[in-house]
């Protein structure tokens, strides 16, 4: 097995004659493939900030008016951890549709069944007009949502990764993540601007809605700035060439299932830290009063441009250092931040800022290389079913319960959950990247 994070082998499986085929016959530059990844990627990211900000501020009183905030709120998050549970389904899923038809019609569905099931959202009824009906509803769309973000990988993040210099990998790694911080941004700018413009009736009522409709819009940009790659002779002779075309999800788990965890539960400090500093300050400071929700969302935008500087570095450094002492130092970096979350977070309004703005500083530097620990782990023909299954379920693992349990939690014991649930995923973290160490060593 060769070693997930190692920055300087050649993609295995390739002798140097391949590699001069592939390079003579695929001339792709780098950057375009990069800003088809950024582009792509951050529509996904933009919906899913979108529910989960809403999860906040709008769905405990438009869906759940019957409970307290809190539980409206656990009820809210319960519902944001769906998507992340039928992911991996949805990739199996079109991953079967991909092998029957082509990419660039997987891609096309996927997509327009992303931007169709947020839009969606947009028109649904409140809890008091139609009853449970608006919840079950609400259910239906989110489970779609998780199903289309399945469908929608394309593998340009592989291809990137297989078509940069050993001594940049780093930095190309980073470019696609950099649509994390980047679709959070969008996301929360337009909600400061909504509820801040908007009378409190009136955003619950129907201002709410608009990020919703804009998902749509987005979606297609999206789905055409990839189109533009990935149904392309020249791409899809790179692709062929590098063998990134799906497999059968079971002969992937069969040969080599255990490369999944091991590279999900490599990067899991990055996924715990991503909700706790995104959605569940948000939620604990609006049900403690503490501060303005309008203040909270203006430092959740400098933190998005902190975490976009972070991301940006986290290139930079990994080409100097490598990687895995990348993402190893990093997660023991987000251990140190967590014995102070509790004081952070439950201090006054700047305590609460530098939690914020500080986390995504941190969470930038980590899942900046997180992609690093799905492209290089599996054999080359499984490497395009292996990466995505391997981010499905990092983030279902380390993410998709994470705003749940810390605010039931920290409801209940005090905030010392966050700082227990975020050293757990830094502890996974540095296990999965010792032992990846030592399998490689018996190479």
């Amino acid at each position: 097995m060769s070693s997930t994070f190692e920055d300087q082998r050649e993609p295995a499986g390739f002798t140097p004659e391949d590699l001069g085929r592939i390079q003579a016959h695929a001339r792709i530059a780098p950057g375009e493939i990069a800003i088809g990844v950024i582009v792509g990627r951050t529509a996904e990211y933009f919906d899913f900030f979108v529910f989960g900000i809403a999860c906040v501020l709008v769905f405990p009183s438009v869906f759940f008016p019957f409970e307290s905030r809190l539980d409206g709120m656990l009820l809210s998050f319960a519902l944001l951890s769906l998507a992340f549970i039928a992911r991996p389904f949805g990739t199996t899923l079109f991953m079967t549709a991909q092998r029957r038809w082509s990419r660039g019609h997987k891609l096309t569905i996927a997509m327009f069944l992303l931007g169709s099931t947020t839009a969606g959202m947009a028109f649904l009824p409140s809890y008091n007009t139609i009853g449970g009906w608006a919840i079950g509803l609400l259910t239906f769309f989110r489970l779609l949502q998780g199903i289309a973000l399945g469908g929608s990988w394309d593998g340009l993040p592989s291809l990137l990764a297989l078509n940069t210099p050993p001594e940049r990998r780093g930095w190309y790694s980073m470019l696609g993540q950099l649509s994390a911080p980047i679709g959070f941004l969008i996301a929360s700018g337009l909600f400061l601007f909504l509820y801040t413009q908007l009378a409190t009736d009136d955003f619950l009522d129907w201002g709410w809605r608009y990020p919703f409709y804009v998902a749509f819009t987005i979606n297609v940009v999206a789905l055409f700035a990839r189109l533009r790659l990935v149904v392309t002779q020249e791409y899809t002779r790179a692709m062929e060439e590098r063998e990134l075309e799906p497999i059968g999800i079971i002969d992937m788990l069969h040969r080599q299932g255990y490369n999944i965890f091991l590279g999900a539960f490599a990067s899991l400090a990055s996924y715990a830290l991503f909700h706790l500093v995104s959605i569940f300050p948000l939620s604990w400071i609006v049900l403690g009063t503490t501060q303005a929700v309008s203040n909270v969302l203006a430092v959740q935008v400098v933190g998005a441009l902190v975490g976009i500087i972070g991301t940006i570095a986290s290139g930079i450094i990994a080409d100097r250092i490598g990687r895995r002492t990348m993402l190893g130092s990093a997660a023991v970096l987000i251990g140190i931040f967590a014995l102070f979350a509790p004081w952070l977070l439950g201090g006054g309004k700047v305590a609460q800022d530098v939690f914020i703005v500080l986390g995504f500083g941190l969470l930038g530097l980590s899942y900046g290389q997180a992609a690093g620990s799905v492209t290089s782990n599996f054999e080359i023909r499984m490497r395009y079913t292996g990466a995505a299954l391997t981010t499905d379920f990092a983030w279902l693992i380390g993410a998709a319960f994470a705003p749940l349990v810390a605010l039931g939690l920290s409801a209940r014991f005090g905030l010392v959950a966050v700082s227990v649930y975020l050293l757990s995923g830094v502890a996974c973290t540095l296990i999965a990247l010792r032992v990846n160490k030592v399998l490689a060593a018996r190479e």
